[in-house]
């Protein structure tokens, strides 16, 4: 089996960290690659809740193994497709042309929880977005998004206009059409290294959820926050996992693992995750020394929601593209939210 089955090299170059209570005991052991800093809530508390509720589901049987390091962040997908490791996270907007369908939970304007959006983001998915067969070659475990994502920078932005010709650390998908609407240099540097991209005045500013001013220690080198509300974009991440690796885990595990942990269940609690997150951050900011918050003017937001506009309809269209009823897909997300 492929399960806990690392390559020697990689695994020798790898961070583990316990995700598990007690894995060694398990009868089958799931190896989890991610690419976050070991204290961001990916690691700290997403891995540990996935693991919590496989091991409650299958009675201890299964659990799993948390390594950090083994590849970049766009390299995941193909890491876990390959059997390098069992599962992963995966963030869509890092791989440009593979996703599109993604991008429909991206739009700014959604409003609502990351932990309502992700609950949206699975239902929709599972009706309308699986259609286009985007994750082919895994097995999609979790379907979330973090919180709207704002604007954190080195000087204080106070005025929409200023963000023209700003070098602004970008991640990609829906987050780069609005930054190219709003004549922005788009910088493509994944997560781990904006601290350091921002440190070394490569960037401006970056456009991340507000999670990431503790997560990825932005409060140092970004302190100034502009907040739009309704937030600029959202980011689209997965859980993935090994087809091979399901198919050889005996089937009342399947089952288990079907109906209390994938799909819905997980996601919602990723999301509740990114929600606390935010809380924690924007609370971190109030009360660290030289950060600031400045809310969006009516007339910017007035301004943004034009641009906001602009970018769905190019969206439903390039997601229609595919063969799938995008605007129905769309529709059904806010209608979800909106629960």
């Amino acid at each position: 089996m492929k399960i806990s089955n690392l390559k020697s090299l990689i695994a020798g170059a790898a961070l583990v960290l316990s995700a598990g209570t007690a894995w060694a005991e398990a009868e089958y052991t799931l190896t989890i690659s991610s690419w976050a800093p070991p204290s961001h809530n990916i690691n700290a508390k997403m891995w540990p809740q996935f693991t919590k509720m496989v091991e409650e589901a299958t009675d201890g049987r299964v659990t799993t193994k948390l390594l950090l390091g083994l590849a970049p962040p766009p390299a995941q997908m193909d890491l876990v497709q390959d059997g390098a490791a069992d599962l992963s996270i995966i963030f869509h907007g890092y791989q440009a042309g593979r996703f599109v369908a993604t991008k429909l939970i991206e739009l700014p304007g959604l409003e609502g929880s990351a932990e309502a959006a992700s609950v949206a983001y699975w239902r929709t998915y599972d009706k309308y977005l699986s259609k286009g067969n985007e994750h082919r070659g895994v097995k999609v475990v979790a379907l979330h998004t973090h919180g709207p994502a704002q604007l954190h920078s080195v000087d204080k932005v106070d005025d929409l206009n200023q963000i023209s010709g700003m070098k602004l650390r970008i991640p990609g998908g829906v987050a780069s059409d609005v930054g190219t609407a709003l004549k922005a240099t788009g910088i493509k540097v994944p997560a781990p290294k904006v601290y350091t991209t921002l440190a070394s005045g490569v960037a401006d500013g970056v456009v991340m959820p507000l999670e990431s001013r503790k997560g990825f220690k932005l409060t140092e080198v970004a302190p100034h926050l502009y907040e739009m509300p309704g937030g600029f974009y959202r980011g689209s991440f997965a859980f993935i996992m090994n087809e091979d690796t399901f198919a050889e885990l005996p089937k009342d595990i399947q089952t288990a693992l079907e109906e209390k942990v994938f799909g819905e269940p997980i996601s919602r609690e990723i999301g509740k995750i990114w929600d606390a997150g935010d809380a924690t951050s924007l609370e971190l900011t109030k009360t660290t020394a030289g950060n600031t918050i400045t809310v969006a003017t009516e007339a910017d937001q007035a301004a943004f929601a034009k641009i906001s506009d602009a970018v769905t309809v190019s969206v439903i269209e390039e997601v229609s593209a595919k063969g799938i009823d995008a605007q129905a897909a769309y529709d059904m997300i806010k209608s979800e939210m909106a629960k």
